[in-house]
């Protein structure tokens, strides 16, 4: 890479942290040597820990007295072809555990170094069910083995793969393989790997009384809503026990990001939650400003919001129109697409585009508010309060969707953080943890909204705060309608944007940045940096790692509907089959968002 391409370094790479409570209480139980503290540009606390220690940490944490008790997410780095890793312990592959307190509102991240020679290390599966999944995948993409774990097999590529796609080593696009063929021999290979074994699962095929049926739903069911297989063991009608499928959407997404510029990537997450348009954007340039030391203008601010709840508005009438279609009702849901298709109006007449605009930009947004956007945002908020009183009458007051949803795929508080689950499915449980009140971004801070609540979290419960959810997303936008910021929509930095065109014609320095920021785009500084956001169906988040270079050198994507999915069994166990579609209508989830 040629030494001028554009660079600036963060002013302030040694950041706080070292001295917060949770560091503290660690060291007073584990000793000062325990740990290897680092600083990221996030502000979360960050520590090495021993191999030999980490479920002991983890189960410390868990059993505070204001406990770190959500596993938020799990996964692993090839640090092999790492270059800036200044006063980081040595590591061919680190694995790293994200904790989430709710009481505290307060996160902890720990980190494990592994050589390549020993890549092992203990299951916490035994502190946190939810590690569950996590530690497969990084199983399946890393090739890291975890003693202990249940059930230690691929969960998104097939059985049959060979390598592990997220190490440095693998090749990152097609044209690096071979021809693809399938041979009658491979066919035969890939369908046997197909086959559902129980006995791999702990599951019995018969009980001293009767044989058990096992039933395939989906990878292709309507009410399994998307490319998803759920083996149920059932005796009669009820569910014994039942075994999630994903991956038939994985798209390697992190992987993509690894030969990605950090502007040309912003596409890419669109394609994440693919029901969320902009709000997939948000954390991403979040992360990445985070990184630049980039503040966007007020007015990208307010723009960014009020886009991002038009989305959280067109996803959950998608859902609900989905989940009473489920339950029997056929006429809701052409109502709320025509309604959607009111809000898409909007938003194409300000992004350019209705489902994947990719319009927010690091520092800002793509372009300026058109003439005459007030006037659409207006004539929507005047038309949609009326029509979700209606569906609340017609639709979910309905005593044949009360009976067929109420006290159905039920837990409390404790189980949906236990397996990690956030946004709607949380909140309808009574927990009041919604980021944008918690931790604001963006300007939420300026925004006077109510958090919606439920006590019974069950399949009822969550449709409701959803569409509580919409009123309070109408009360924000109406916000940014009345007070909208006037100023610039981009930030005037370096990392954000090219110069002005006029500019570049003026002096030769201005030319070379414009050039090396259009042509190879901008380097980021070295350093770690992450930005959660509530987006439509729970918390995302990305976890980026520059190396000081024009790509992202590890890009974690978190996502909510992994979590969920993972849920299922614990919840639905005992259950009958219609309550499943019940409950897999309820959770709201986007298979493009578990698989990425």
């Amino acid at each position: 890479m040629a030494d001028d391409v554009l660079t600036t370094e963060h002013p302030q790479q040694t950041l706080p942290g070292s001295d917060h409570g949770v560091v503290r209480e660690l060291r007073a139980r584990f000793g000062d040597n325990a740990f290897t503290f680092q600083a990221t540009l996030d502000r979360v606390p960050t520590l090495w820990v021993a191999r030999e220690q980490i479920v002991e940490v983890l189960r410390f944490l868990k059993q505070l007295p204001q406990p770190y008790h959500m596993l938020y997410d799990l996964s692993a780095v090839d640090e092999r072809l790492r270059s800036h890793r200044h006063g980081l312990p040595a590591a061919d592959y680190t694995v790293f555990y994200h904790l989430v307190s709710i009481g505290r509102n307060s996160d902890v991240r720990l980190k494990v170094a592994l050589s390549a020679s020993d890549l092992r290390l203990p299951s916490s599966v035994p502190v946190f069910a939810n590690a569950n999944w996590y530690e497969r995948e990084v199983i399946d993409l890393f090739g890291i083995e975890f003693s202990g774990h249940p059930t230690p097999y691929r969960l998104l590529m097939p059985r049959t793969w060979e390598g592990h796609p997220l190490r440095k080593d693998y090749p990152a696009r097609a044209t690096e393989f071979d021809p693809f063929k399938l041979t009658a021999a491979r066919q035969d290979e890939e369908q046997e790997a197909l086959l559902f074994r129980p006995e791999e699962w702990g599951m019995k095929k018969h009980s001293a009384e009767s044989d058990f049926m096992f039933l395939n739903l989906g990878p292709n069911h309507p009410s399994a809503h998307g490319a998803f297989r759920i083996v149920l063991q059932l005796d009669g009608e009820e569910i014994l026990d039942c075994v999630p499928d994903i991956g038939y959407h994985h798209r390697g997404a992190e992987k993509m990001a690894e030969r990605q510029t950090w502007h040309s990537f912003i596409p890419y997450t669109d394609r994440i939650d693919y029901l969320g348009g902009v709000m997939n954007n948000l954390p991403y340039v979040l992360a990445v400003e985070q990184l630049a030391g980039i503040e966007a203008p007020a007015r990208a601010q307010t723009i960014r919001v009020m886009m991002a709840e038009f989305f959280r508005i067109t996803s959950h009438l998608l859902f609900l129109g989905t989940y009473i279609q489920d339950m029997g009702g056929m006429t809701p849901i052409f109502f709320m697409f025509s309604d959607r298709k009111r809000a898409y109006d909007v938003i194409e007449a300000i992004t350019g585009f209705r489902m994947h605009p990719a319009w927010y930009r690091i520092g800002g947004v793509a372009h300026d508010l058109p003439q005459g956007w007030d006037r659409l945002v207006r004539e929507f908020l005047d038309w949609m309060p009326k029509r979700l009183k209606e569906y609340e009458k017609a639709a979910m007051r309905n005593s044949v969707l009360k009976a067929r949803t109420q006290g159905v795929a039920q837990y409390n508080s404790a189980q949906a953080i236990e397996w990690g689950v956030t946004g709607a499915g949380l909140r309808a449980t009574g927990v009041d943890f919604d980021l944008r009140k918690a931790r604001p971004y963006s300007g939420y801070e300026n925004f006077d909204f109510d958090v919606p609540l439920a006590q019974h979290g069950d399949a009822y419960d969550r449709a409701m705060v959803r569409l509580e959810e919409m009123r309070q997303s109408l009360r924000i936008i109406e916000q940014c309608l009345k007070n909208m910021p006037s100023g610039p929509i981009r930030a005037d930095h370096p990392l954000a944007v090219p110069p002005n065109k006029e500019r570049t014609l003026q002096d030769i320095e201005t030319l070379i940045h414009h050039f090396t920021s259009v042509s190879w785009g901008p380097v980021m500084p070295a350093g770690e940096a992450s930005f959660m956001i509530e987006a439509t169906k729970g918390i995302n988040s990305y976890y980026l790692t520059s190396d000081k270079s024009t790509m992202s050198y590890r890009t974690r994507i978190r996502t909510p509907s992994f979590p969920h999915l993972q849920q299922i069994p614990s919840v639905i166990r005992g259950s009958m089959i219609a309550d499943l579609i019940a409950y897999l209508a309820s959770i709201d989830f986007v298979m493009a968002d578990v698989d990425r």
